[in-house]
C-alpha cells in the first residue's frame, strides 16, 4: 500500500513561484541600477588613471631616496681550506710521551725513532725549570710549573688546547714503554669513535687501610686490610666515597688504567675532562699519574672504569719481568702469546732495547705479511683454475702486476728491442744507429736478470745445462715496468757426448715491476721569478735577432712579463763595433728605442759584444751555411760555454738564466715552465724543442705556425741543445768543477782560444755544450729534459726563404748527420719516393 507522501514536487513548484512574486513586489527598482553600475575596485583605479593622464600611461618605480642595494649584503660562505676540516675527517693517533729532562737523549730519542714514522703525531711533555734547547729531538713540550702532581693536568690542557679536533684517539705513555704502532694503529681502526674510551692494563694499587690509603703491597682488589693488604678476620668492604672540594675524602682507587703500561683515551673523553679540568687539579693530589687521570676520567666522562676490551678489540700490555735476567732474550719472550700480542712493552731498562724491541716486531709483521701474501695467492690460483674465466677474475701473472697496457691507435704500441749480453739494436726506435753497446747500468741489468733466469731454470730443468744465449728482447711499459723475454740455448747434461750436445731451446719470460711510486720533495717555487734571456747572434744572424727582439717586445714587454733580455754580439775579430758600418747597428737601435719606450714598465734590452779569435773569423760565414745545423752556432756549439762565461758576469748569481737562440719561437707558458722548473741547487731545466720542416723548400708539407704539433709538421729535436735554463751560481760551481780537468774558465775574449784547445783533451773532449757540461760536472743539481711544445725552431730556414735566401744543395761537411735538421719525415719521403718510381700513380 502506497504511503502518502506529505509535499508532492508540484507543491514545491508551486510555493517557489509565489515566493518569487511576493519578493518582487518589495524590491525597490533602483537597485539594479546600483548592481550594474558597480565596478571592481582595480578596474576603478585604472578608469581613473586613464582619465586623469590618458590612454598612453605607463606606470615608473619612484626609487628617489630609497636604497638600489638591500640593506643587508649577502655574506659570501668561508669555507676551510681542505676537504677534511670541512667534513670533520681527522687522524687517528697522537702519542704523548712523559719524559723528563735527562731522558732526551736516550729513552726519549730512541721512542722517537723507533714510533714516530709510524704514527700521525707524537710530543714528548718535560718539566722545563732550565732553559735549555740544545737538545736534538724538535718536538718536546716544557712545563715551567714542576709539581708532578699537575703534569698529567698540563699535558691533557695542551692536546686539548692544540689538537683535540685533528686526532681521534691520545696515547699516554711514559718514556720507557716500547709502543708497537703498527698494532696500535690495526687496533684503531676497528674501532668507533661515536663512544666514550678510556683504555688499558688496569693498574696493579697498593693495598688500602682503613683510611683508604694503605701501605702494604695488595692484589688490587680494594680490600681494606692489614699493612700486608689482608685481614683475616675482616669482610670485604669496598670504599666508594664522593670527594669534596677540598679533596679530603678519596674516591676507590680501583679500576684504573695504568699508565706505566699506556691509557689511551678518545677525544671526547679529552674534551669532557679539558671542561672540567679545575675540578680534576683539585682531586687529583696524589703523586700517582695514574690515580689522577683515572679519577678526572671518572668524574669528568662517568666512564666505570678502566676499558680492557672494547666493541670486541682488546689491547694487551706486557710487563717485562726486569728481576730475571731473561727478559732480554726475545726467543723466549716470543713463545709466550701475551708477548707476540702485546700493543705495549714495559719497563724498557735500555735505549738499546727499544731498538731490539722494534727489530723483533717489525720482522714479526714482515712474517705476517707475507704469510697472508702467499694465503692470499694460492687462493686466487685455486679459484682461477679454470672453472671462471680469467677476463672476470682478473688474474694475471705476475700476480699484483697490471696488464700491458693496451695501445689505443697503432702508433702507440710498444715495440720489442733486440738485444744481446753487449749491444742492442735499434736502440730508441732510432734509425739512425742500427746497433749500439749498452751503458753500464744497462749491461748490470741484463747481466743480473740473466742470472735469475738461470737459476729459475736450473731449478725447473735440472738435467738441463746452459749453453749459450739464443736471443733476448725487452721492452718497457710505463704502467706495468720492464718486460724480458729470453731464448736460452739448453743441452742435456750426461755422459753421452751426442746427447749432452744435443742443443734445446727454452724461453723465458721475466718482469720487472715498477716499484712504489714516490713524490720527490723539491723546493717551493713560483712563477714570479724574473728571467734573464740571453740570446747570442752572429753577424749573418742579424735579421733572425731582429726578429727575435720584435717577437720579444709583443710577448714579453707589452705584457709586461717579468724578463730581461740581454743581446750577445759575437763580432769577427776585423768586424768594426762602431759607427755606420758596425754590422750589429740596427739591433743597438731597436734595443735603445725599445728600452726608452718601456721605461716606466721597468722593461729594458742591454748587450754585450764578444770578439771572437782570429782562427773563427779567417773565413766569412754566410747565413745559408749553418741553416742545416741543428744548433745556430753550426760546426762551433762549444762557443755556448764562452758565451754564458763572459755574460754571467753582467747579471749575478743569483740570476735565473734562459740561454736562447735567435731563430726560436716561443710563448708565454714556455716562460713559466722555465721559472717552475729551473731550481736554485737542484735542478736545471734543458727543454727539447719542436723543429719544424723546411716545407716551401722541400715540399713536403705545408707552413703553419699556429698549428698543433704533429708528425707531418715537424718533430722534437733532441740533438739541439742550445736553449737551457739555469741558476747563474749552478752554473759557476759547475764549471769550477772541471776547470782543473781541462775546460778552462773564460774570463776574457782572448781566453776563447783555450776553451777550443779543450776539445783535444781526453777528460774534455765529448763537452760540446752547456748541456754537457753540466753532466761532465756530476753537479749535484738534477738535470730535467723534457719536450716543450711551446718551443720551436727553424723559422731562420722560413724566414731566410722568404728572403730570397736559398739552401746548399748538398749538406755541409760540418754537419755530421745526426746534427743536422730533418727536412721531413719517413713516411713522407717514402710517399715521394713511391710517387716518383711509380709513373702510374705520378699520372693520376
Amino acid at each position: 500500500m502506497r504511503r502518502p507522501s506529505a509535499l508532492s514536487r508540484n507543491h514545491y513548484f508551486v510555493i517557489g513561484l509565489l515566493l518569487g512574486l511576493v519578493l518582487s513586489c518589495y524590491i525597490p527598482q533602483d537597485i539594479w541600477e546600483l548592481v550594474q553600475q558597480e565596478e571592481c575596485p582595480q578596474e576603478a583605479a585604472e578608469n581613473l588613471l586613464i582619465e586623469r593622464f590618458g590612454q598612453d600611461f605607463e606606470p615608473h618605480l619612484n626609487l628617489i631616496n630609497k636604497p638600489l642595494a638591500a640593506k643587508k649584503p649577502v655574506k659570501n660562505v668561508l669555507r676551510p681550506r681542505y676537504y677534511s676540516s670541512e667534513l670533520g675527517i681527522r687522524e687517528k693517533i697522537f702519542i704523548g710521551v712523559m719524559t723528563s729532562q735527562e731522558n732526551i737523549n736516550s729513552y726519549a730519542t730512541a721512542f722517537n725513532r723507533t714510533t714516530a714514522h709510524l704514527v700521525n703525531k707524537i710530543k714528548f711533555f718535560i718539566n722545563a725549570d732550565s732553559v735549555k734547547t740544545n737538545y736534538q729531538l724538535k718536538n718536546i713540550v716544557g712545563f715551567t710549573d714542576t709539581r708532578e702532581s699537575r703534569r698529567p693536568f698540563y699535558v691533557i690542557k695542551y692536546i686539548a688546547d692544540n689538537y683535540l679536533d685533528e686526532y681521534d684517539y691520545f696515547l699516554l705513555v711514559p718514556d720507557n714503554v716500547y709502543v708497537d704502532a703498527r698494532k696500535l694503529n690495526a687496533l684503531l681502526y676497528h674501532m668507533s669513535i661515536t663512544f666514550d674510551l678510556y683504555m688499558g692494563g688496569i693498574r696493579v694499587a697498593q693495598g688500602e687501610t682503613g683510611d683508604g690509603h694503605g701501605n702494604g703491597n695488595g692484589k688490587g682488589d680494594g680490600n681494606v686490610g692489614n699493612g700486608n693488604g689482608e685481614d683475616e678476620n675482616a669482610a670485604p668492604v669496598e670504599r666508594d666515597e664522593s670527594m669534596n672540594d677540598s679533596g679530603a675524602a678519596g674516591v676507590s682507587d680501583r679500576n684504573y688504567c695504568d699508565l706505566d703500561a699506556g691509557i689511551l683515551l678518545s677525544s671526547s673523553v679529552i674534551r669532557k675532562m679539558r671542561n672540567n679540568l679545575d675540578r680534576c687539579v683539585r682531586i687529583g693530589i696524589t703523586n700517582d699519574h695514574s690515580v689522577n687521570i683515572g679519577r678526572c676520567v671518572k668524574y669528568a666522562s662517568r666512564v666505570a672504569g678502566c676499558q680492557e676490551s672494547f666493541q670486541g678489540m682488546r689491547q694487551y700490555s706486557y710487563a717485562l719481568n726486569t728481576k730475571s735476567r731473561q727478559y732480554k732474550d726475545l726467543s723466549i719472550l716470543a713463545k709466550e702469546p701475551a708477548f707476540l700480542n702485546a700493543t705495549t712493552v714495559y719497563p724498557v731498562q735500555s735505549p738499546e732495547d727499544f731498538y731490539r724491541l722494534h727489530a723483533y716486531y717489525s720482522k714479526h709483521h714482515l712474517d705476517m705479511v707475507r704469510q697472508r701474501g702467499y694465503a692470499l695467492e694460492q687462493k686466487s690460483y685455486r679459484i682461477a683454475n679454470g672453472s671462471i674465466s680469467n677476463k672476470i677474475l682478473e688474474i694475471r701473472w705476475p700476480l699484483g702486476v697490471p696488464p700491458p697496457s693496451a695501445p689505443e691507435t697503432r702508433h702507440d704500441m710498444l715495440t720489442w728491442q733486440l738485444l744481446n749480453e753487449t749491444h742492442s739494436m735499434l736502440p730508441n726506435a732510432n734509425s739512425d744507429h742500427a746497433v749500439a753497446p749498452l751503458s753500464r747500468i744497462e749491461a748490470l741489468d741484463f747481466a743480473k736478470v740473466l742470472e735469475i733466469t738461470l737459476q729459475y731454470a736450473a731449478q725447473k730443468y735440472p738435467k738441463l745445462r746452459y749453453e749459450s744465449l739464443h736471443s733476448a728482447y725487452r721492452k718497457f711499459d710505463a704502467t706495468r715496468g720492464m718486460d724480458y723475454q729470453l731464448h736460452l740455448n739448453l743441452y742435456e747434461g750426461g755422459s753421452d757426448v751426442a746427447k749432452r750436445r744435443r742443443v734445446l731451446l727454452k724461453s723465458f719470460e721475466v718482469v720487472k715491476p715498477l716499484g712504489r711510486v714516490e713524490v720527490v720533495p723539491s723546493p717551493y717555487v713560483t712563477e714570479s721569478t724574473r728571467i734573464a734571456i740571453l740570446v747570442p747572434a752572429f753577424e749573418h744572424q742579424v735579421p733572425d735577432a731582429l726578429d727575435f727582439v720584435a717577437q720579444y717586445e709583443r710577448i714579453c714587454m707589452h705584457n709586461q712579463d717579468n724578463t730581461f733580455l740581454l743581446l750577445i754580439f759575437l763580432y769577427r775579430l776585423e768586424s768594426p763595433s762602431k759607427g755606420d758600418d758596425d754590422p750589429f747597428k740596427s739591433l743597438k737601435k731597436l734595443a735603445l728605442d725599445l728600452s726608452s719606450k718601456y721605461k716606466t714598465d721597468g722593461s729594458r734590452i742591454a748587450w754585450v759584444s764578444i770578439r771572437l779569435p782570429e782562427q773563427l773569423s779567417t773565413e766569412p760565414v754566410h747565413p745559408e751555411d749553418w741553416l742545416m745545423h741543428a744548433s745556430m752556432y753550426g760546426p762551433r756549439q762549444l762557443l755556448s760555454l764562452a758565451v754564458a762565461d763572459l755574460a754571467l758576469p753582467k747579471l749575478g748569481l743569483e740570476s735565473l738564466v734562459l740561454l736562447a737562440t735567435p731563430s726560436m719561437l716561443f710563448r708565454t707558458d714556455f716562460l713559466n715552465r722555465v721559472r717552475m722548473n729551473t731550481i736554485q741547487g737542484f735542478q736545471v731545466y734543458a727543454p727539447i724543442g719542436f723543429q719544424l720542416y723546411p716545407c716551401n723548400w722541400a715540399h713536403f708539407c705545408k707552413e703553419c705556425d699556429t698549428c698543433d704539433i704533429s708528425q707531418s709538421s715537424g718533430y722534437f729535436d733532441r740533438q739541439n741543445q742550445d736553449v737551457i735554463a739555469f741558476y747563474s751560481r749552478d752554473y759557476v760551481q759547475a764549471r769550477k768543477l772541471l776547470d782543473p780537468l781541462g775546460l778552462p774558465i773564460m774570463r776574457s775574449d782572448l781566453d776563447i782560444d783555450q776553451l777550443l784547445l779543450a776539445t783535444s783533451k781526453p777528460r774534455t773532449s765529448k763537452i760540446e755544450s752547456i748541456l754537457d757540461m753540466f753532466v761532465a760536472a756530476q753537479h749535484t743539481v738534477h738535470i730535467l729534459r723534457a719536450v716543450e711544445p711551446h718551443l720551436r725552431f727553424g723559422l731562420d730556414v722560413r724566414n731566410h726563404l722568404a728572403r730570397g735566401g736559398s739552401l746548399p744543395p748538398t749538406l755541409p761537411q760540418s754537419c755530421g748527420g745526426q746534427h743536422c735538421i730533418h727536412l721531413a719525415s719517413r713516411k713522407q719521403i717514402g710517399d715521394a719516393i713511391i710517387r716518383y718510381e711509380d709513373k702510374s700513380i705520378l699520372q693520376k
